[in-house]
């Protein structure tokens, strides 16, 4: 599907009530800064709390990722950025709560035959909202990787400013966005929760098969972030 074929924008609808069970399947989509279904992933339920939502990828899960594709693949079409189905590279567990600005990211690589936590991964990101088929949110570039020892380390703030830089965000936004991870780094630094909870010698039932996208991750109807015009400016604008 390409950026110019994707559906309008949903005109602004309440979140969905809808909670999940363990082993279901949810959709995770990027909701462009213009407000359509962007980049999505298909995950595994593993917990929905009133604190906390768990989802599970596996390695090699089939999900929608944007890429460039050559002109003289396009023919006059030119350099049209569209969603390709893309496998996923590693075992990933989510962790996301209500109202908050990141997400955890737990990684487990496969070395030898052995299934081994390799990393932490913060995310940060619009709160999520529900939906009918699972969550929306959408990505806010600055990323923290931070080792098993809690070692850790900034990803991406060369691009955060230069997206400042362009116009895309806002100076301020981009600074809460910074504001958002250096609360995170206190509680990495403590060894605050999740980072101490156990979560990398967490392991999928056995039972799940690897999940897929519905078709319905392009057209159910976007729930948009209120304060999308604040980060995102005019082109959030319905």
């Amino acid at each position: 599907m390409s950026e110019g074929s994707r559906p309008s924008p949903s005109p602004e609808i309440a979140p969905s009530n809808r909670r999940w069970d363990p082993g279901e399947t949810a959709v995770l989509r990027y909701i462009t800064r213009d407000g359509r279904p962007g980049m999505s992933w298909p995950f595994t339920v593993v917990e929905d709390r009133d604190d906390l939502l768990a989802l599970y990828i596996p390695k090699g899960a089939v999900y929608k990722r944007f890429v460039r594709r050559p002109a003289a693949e396009l023919k006059d079409r030119g350099h049209v950025v569209e969603l390709q189905d893309t496998e996923w590279r590693r075992d990933v567990l989510r962790l996301m709560y209500p109202d908050q600005h990141h997400s955890v990211w737990v990684f487990w690589e496969h070395e030898d035959g052995e299934r081994k936590h390799s990393a932490y991964y913060v995310n940060m990101e619009e709160p999520f909202r529900r939906t009918e088929i699972g969550f929306d949110t959408n990505d806010h570039t600055l990323d923290i990787v931070v080792q098993p020892d809690l070692s850790w380390h900034w990803k991406d703030e060369d691009e955060l400013a230069e997206r400042v830089k362009l116009g895309v965000f806002p100076a301020d936004f981009a600074a809460s966005v910074r504001a958002e991870g250096e609360r995170v780094v206190e509680q990495i630094e403590r060894g605050g929760s999740p980072f101490s909870d156990g979560w990398g010698d967490w392991s999928p039932d056995p039972s799940w098969d690897a999940p897929s996208l519905p078709p319905e991750w392009a057209t159910e109807p976007v729930r948009l972030w209120p304060r999308r015009v604040w980060a995102y400016g005019e082109i959030a604008r319905d």
